[in-house]
C-alpha cells in the first residue's frame, strides 16, 4: 500500500467514480488552474459503473453506504442530463 494515501473503503470508492462523472461533466475543474474538458462518454461510463456497483452489492452494504450510493447516483445522473442538454441546446 502506498504510504500517506487512505486505506480504500466502499465509501471512498463511490465517491471517487462520483468525483471522476462530475470532472468529465465539466462540474467539478480536473486540478488547480486546469479548465474542465466536457466528456459526455466518460461520465456517462463513470454512471454506468455506479449503477452496476448499486446493482452488485445490494444487501451487502451500510445504510450509510446505500444512502450515500444513492445520493450519487442521483446527483451524478441530474448532472449528466442538465450538462447533456446544454450541449444539444449550443448545438
Amino acid at each position: 500500500m502506498s504510504e500517506g494515501l487512505p486505506k480504500i473503503d466502499m465509501s471512498t470508492f463511490l465517491l471517487s467514480i462520483s468525483s471522476a462523472a462530475m470532472m468529465s461533466l465539466g462540474v467539478v475543474p480536473p486540478g488547480s488552474g486546469l479548465e474542465p474538458e466536457i466528456d459526455l462518454n466518460m461520465a456517462r461510463q463513470n454512471i454506468d459503473l455506479l449503477e452496476l456497483m448499486h446493482e452488485k452489492t445490494k444487501g451487502n452494504l451500510t445504510s450509510e453506504e446505500v444512502q450515500l450510493m444513492d445520493s450519487l447516483l442521483f446527483q451524478t445522473r441530474m448532472h449528466y442530463v442538465e450538462v447533456e442538454k446544454k450541449m444539444s441546446q449550443k448545438g
